[in-house]
């Protein structure tokens, strides 16, 4: 994986921004610590930073080629895993490269299929390509949104990178707020309106979208929409397909030049995987698969469980890690640390984020990259298959609204008065729902029950799941490690999004679908293990320090975080020792330590990016 930027102006020569480039490429540097490259023609500027994966000499971007008289270019974040087949189909066409790397392959790819290249990738990606002949630029990124991709559009001139601290890093854009990116700040967050950039005037290309930016102004289309069809397979053809759609794509993703691991929790989804990607190992000779989980510093004493997390996963791992062979590392955080890392997940994440179940990501990160460059994770099991609280409990499928932030009023009583009438929350909120809704592809005369379980499916795929992508992609790679999400192959999703909630739930269980392609692959133990998400700290030292962190900031008079809130009702908050409210304010895992994190998130932000409010 990578970094990218770039820059397209018809007003200047961009020779003269060279240095501006730069800059803005060395905010890059953790997703790409070895190494890195400009191209810069008239019009057209890219930079790159290099993780090193596939191919280390014959990979380097920007990448360039020529055919005739054209010359394109490329700088490109991402792996593609069907490489082997697309480059045997472009042999046949008499194509040759000079390496085995999926960029070259991806550049020849745009160079013989042109904007339709991205109809055959399988992978994660984003991605500029620029033509040089017609000085036109073409940005694509991968199916489900795994990738990022910003960018700002300013009179005659496109700025596009990975991140937007890149963006943040060219002297013409600047970091502020308008009403609605306080509304995303503040009450979307962590989550984000899709193709939302938050800052005002930057964009982000959408999952499944392409951008074509030339002389005649600026085009973005769709090059991929799930489709709502009849399911036609029984359950048992339904049960097999899933298992051979998930075990190729696991084996698919194993491909890399440097040590690949699992991330490992006991749970369904990242057992699912290693035990594919040890069979996987088998199959091709490699040494032992190493498997990593995270726990927390007296956690086994202060762990108790709650509807939302029923087990902690400790006693899981071990069972999992035994039965599949893997070499086992165990990563534990203290609080101190925990604490300490929120600011660094807010500067990995440019904006304010999950708090500390971010920090312990990027902490958890960290440990791996010691030992490893890429690692495969379960994330986007639920949302593919349905295993979250809001598909399967009567009083959340009914909500008229986002299901993993129903706790809007907290959020209200903490914001100044002023914000709220200027932002206005509830009809925000209501609205982005409403434009999703509107967007969900009907399957004519289906029940209402699966009518609603589509609707929840496709709310959380296009917004909860962009949430876990973003936390995902920048926490590892704030550390130059990559993480793929065999769970997002487009190929899967495609599939199990038009299977009947009968079947997806079989055996009454969240996910049973996928419980039933692993039997015989995984103890009978895990797969009846009831879902339990990512863990967090159950240390009371961990809430003590974020409510101290919180008041400390509140009598800060140089805190910007003051001109937003409502001061007395955190401070009360933030002052009841003992007191706290167990109802999420969004998703499962943010109750109320992650509030007052959150706020401290908001507060560092706030201060380092120097945020205006326009």
């Amino acid at each position: 994986m990578c970094g990218i930027t770039g820059w397209v102006d018809w007003d200047q020569d961009l020779a003269s921004k060279r240095t501006v480039l730069a800059t803005m490429s060395d905010t890059l540097a953790n997703r790409g610590p070895d190494a890195s490259g400009m191209w810069i023609s008239g019009h057209a500027a890219f930079a790159h930073r290099r993780l090193i994966v596939v191919d280390p000499e014959g990979g380097a971007q920007p990448m360039v080629r020529n055919r005739g008289e054209n010359q394109y270019v490329i700088t490109y974040n991402g792996e593609l895993y069907n490489t082997p087949d697309l480059r045997r189909e472009l042999e046949l066409k008499g194509y040759s490269f000079t390496g085995h790397s999926d960029t070259e392959v991806l550049l020849v790819s745009y160079i013989e299929w042109g904007e339709k290249c991205v109809e055959k990738l399988n992978g994660i990606y984003a991605f500029g390509i620029w033509n040089e002949k017609e000085q036109r630029l073409f940005l694509a990124r991968d199916r489900i949104g795994v990738k990022p991709l910003f960018y700002t559009h300013h009179h005659n001139s496109l700025i596009f990178a990975s991140e937007l601290k890149a963006l943040l890093a060219n002297p013409d854009i600047k970091p502020e707020l308008d009403a609605e990116g306080l509304a995303e700040a503040l009450f979307m967050s962590p989550g984000r309106t899709p193709g939302h950039g938050v800052f005002k005037g930057i964009a982000e290309l959408k999952p499944a979208h392409c951008l074509v930016y030339d002389h005649d102004g600026l085009r973005i289309w769709p090059y991929w929409k799930l489709a709502s069809k009849p399911h036609e397979d029984d359950l048992d053809i339904t049960i097999e397909k899933v298992r051979e759609l998930f075990k190729d794509t696991v084996i698919r993703q194993l491909v890399a030049d440097v040590p690949v691991c699992t991330l490992l929790s006991g749970g369904i989804d990242s057992s699912a995987i290693t035990a594919y990607a040890v069979e996987g190992f088998n199959d091709q000779g490699k040494d032992t698969l190493h498997s990593w989980s995270i726990d927390y510093f007296d956690n086994d004493r202060n762990f108790k469980p709650t509807m939302y997390q029923p087990d902690s996963d400790m006693n899981w791992v071990q069972l999992v890690s035994d039965y599949l062979g893997t070499l086992h590392h165990n990563v534990i955080i203290d609080t101190p640390e925990l604490v300490d890392a929120l600011s660094a997940a807010v500067r990995a994440r440019d904006l304010p984020g999950m708090a500390d179940v971010d920090a312990s990501l990027y902490l958890f990160s960290r440990a791996i990259k010691q030992e490893a460059t890429v690692a495969l994770s379960g994330e986007c099991a639920d949302e593919i298959f349905g295993g979250y609280p809001w598909f399967n409990r009567p009083d959340l499928v009914s909500l008229n609204t986002f299901p993993w932030m129903s706790n809007l009023d907290l959020r209200e009583s903490l914001i100044s008065p002023e914000i709220i009438e200027l932002v206005r929350p509830e009809a925000y909120i209501n609205r982005r729902y409403l434009e999703t809704l509107a967007e969900v592809p009907r399957l004519p005369g289906e029940d209402m029950q699966n009518e609603r379980i589509r609707e929840i499916g496709y709310l959380t795929m296009h917004w909860f799941m962009q949430t876990l992508l973003d936390r995902k992609d920048r926490m590892s790679m704030a550390v130059g490690l990559e993480v793929r999400v065999p769970f997002c192959d487009h190929r899967l999703v495609e599939y199990v999004w038009n299977i009947p909630w009968s079947m997806k739930s079989c055996d009454q269980m969240e996910k049973g679908i996928l419980r039933r392609a692993m039997k015989g692959v995984l103890p009978e133990k895990v797969l009846k293990r009831k879902k339990s998400p990512y863990p967090k700290t159950h240390n009371p030292n961990y809430l003590r320090a974020v409510r101290n962190a919180v008041l400390e900031i509140l009598e800060d008079h140089g805190s910007p975080l003051r001109r937003l809130i409502n001061m007395e009702p955190l401070r009360q908050l933030a002052t009841c020792e003992g007191k706290s409210f167990n109802q999420p304010f969004y998703g499962q895992l943010m109750t109320d330590a992650q509030l007052f994190a959150y706020l401290i998130q908001v507060d560092t932000w706030l201060r380092e990016y120097k945020v205006s409010i326009v």
